[in-house]
């Protein structure tokens, strides 16, 4: 049985490995936030320290339902400052390593939701 179509008609992540992740036909090997609405933009960061509240304004500023945090190899928590701009524009955010991340996107992608994934690469220090 099939369950998913051929073709999508939102952006999609189409693979995924160390220190890389598929966005329809390209090959990415940066962190990267993506959105349902088509938006692709490098998301300057190389690894969580690296991390500042800029960065999640950022993501607030694209004004999508919600966040799908993609925090590199393991998961790791955002700390609450970092989140204030999405908080006051009450815009969800859910935190996961950066492979479910992903496939959460993809998933809720394709449901028609307006939603931004912000995902982790990270390279060695």
């Amino acid at each position: 049985m099939k369950l998913q179509p051929d073709k999508f008609d939102v952006q999609s992540i189409t693979g995924y490995g160390p220190g890389w992740v598929g966005i329809n036909t390209d090959k990415v090997v940066h962190s990267v936030v993506v959105g349902s609405r088509g938006e692709r933009l490098a998301w300057n960061c190389s690894r969580f320290e690296d991390l500042t509240p800029e960065h999640f304004a950022q993501l607030a500023a694209m004004a999508p339902e919600l966040v799908i945090f993609g925090s590199g190899s393991r998961i790791r928590f955002p700390k609450p400052v970092w989140l204030k701009a999405l908080m006051g524009q009450r815009i969800g955010i859910e935190t996961m390593d950066t492979q479910a991340a992903c496939r959460t996107y993809n998933i809720l992608a394709q449901e028609g939701r307006h939603v931004v994934a912000a995902l982790l690469l990270e390279t060695a220090a």
